[in-house]
């Protein structure tokens, strides 16, 4: 464990609330796990299309939209050096051979369309927010009053970007793909600094592939972030499918992140997504595992259990007693069903003398001796 893991327990709330168009929704450790549906560049440049991505979201069960807020020109300069070049093959094929300027511009969703979009969301009881990628835009988003900011994982190390989130006062979930420990020490002190209190971390794989192979996924990264710093954490899925994030929600998640769009469509971020169909499985399979885990229970459950626990053991008459005659190891017996006196009460029975005949077969009971 790191130094700064150690001083930093119990800092931040292990569980928060924030406002929805449904009310109040409890993010946390116990708590549903959120969902959150990232739109990222898959909405072509379409207004139309995005309201389709909100609308694809709310009938999956998510609970949350989120939009990226930035400007081509608040995310990168305008040149073709080398350096701003897009290439290797790591990188999708829908991003290959473009300078990143040229991406974004792509990539970017228009400032207009934010309320519209975020109306809509509302309308539909979904949470509405985004990941601003610089100042500008979460002055912008404060306009709009989101009830939590995103930090992408590709920002988490923009300590004045940190700090002008924290300073807002609202919950933020940050995702720490690339990061090393020193790196998320630093973060976290930040945040810390600069007044957060709400924060939760996600696990992120940026691996950008349609599918992660099983020994690449690390999910007990959680467990340990947890335990490292005392946040909450979850996870942010930058691959295809759905086993990975319905295991992360399993291990404890509180915020899963998934990127979604169109079928049929070419979207950017098409190859690492899931459409309508997936994302509507993976919910429901989250749901059906939130409900097998449950609260801590202890005791009998009403119907078939409350019938069988009747085959618990109890003490038993097993050979036939006159009144006034010993009970002894020979005449009783400790078996199934429940019907008797309790098991642990046979050595205060022993040695006692029956106060009536006893039948073979016949359960024991407190007045049948003294």
């Amino acid at each position: 464990m790191s130094y700064f893991g150690i001083i930093m327990t119990s800092f931040f709330k292990q569980r928060f609330t924030i406002k929805t168009p449904k009310g109040i929704r409890a993010i946390g450790d116990g708590e549903p796990c959120f969902v959150i549906a990232e739109v990222s560049a898959n909405h072509e440049q379409d207004l139309e299309k995005a309201r389709e991505l909100v609308r694809l979201a709310a009938r999956t069960g998510a609970d949350a939209i989120k939009l990226q807020t930035y400007l081509p020109e608040t995310m990168t300069l305008d040149s073709h050096k080398e350096w701003f070049l897009v290439k290797g093959e790591a990188t999708p094929g829908e991003w290959k051979n473009q300078s990143l300027f040229e991406l974004y511009q792509k990539a970017f969703t228009p400032w207009e369309w934010h309320k519209e979009l975020q109306d809509l969301a509302h309308s539909l009881g979904l949470v509405f927010f985004s990941t601003p990628f610089d100042s500008t835009a979460v002055d912008f988003l404060e306009t709009l009053n989101v009830p939590v900011y995103k930090l992408a994982s590709y920002e988490m190390t923009d300590i004045p970007l940190l700090k002008k989130i924290a300073s807002t006062g609202k919950p933020i979930i940050m995702s720490v793909g690339f990061a090393d420990l020193a790196e998320i020490d630093e973060s976290i002190q930040a945040l810390k600094d600069a007044g957060a209190k709400d924060v939760v971390v996600l696990y992120c794989a940026t691996n950008y592939t349609a599918a992660s192979k099983d020994e690449d996924c690390h999910l007990s990264t959680m467990h340990d972030l947890k335990k490292r710093y005392d946040v909450l954490v979850g996870f942010s899925d930058n691959t295809g499918g759905i086993e990975v994030p319905i295991q992360s929600a399993l291990m404890g998640a509180v915020a899963i992140e998934k990127h979604i769009y169109l079928k049929d469509t070419k979207a950017l971020d098409a190859s690492f997504s899931v459409d309508e169909n997936e994302l509507k499985v993976m919910i429901e399979r989250i749901r059906s595992a939130e409900k097998r885990m449950g609260k801590p229970f202890y005791g009998t459950r009403e119907g078939n259990e409350s019938y069988f626990r009747r085959f618990r053991r109890s003490i038993f008459v097993s050979a036939s007693v006159k009144k006034g005659e010993t009970l002894t190891e020979k005449n009783l017996k400790i078996i199934r069903p429940s019907n008797g006196i309790e098991p642990k009460n046979w050595e205060n029975v022993l040695g006692k003398k029956a106060t009536r005949d006893l039948e073979h077969a016949e359960p024991l009971k407190w007045e049948d001796f003294k």
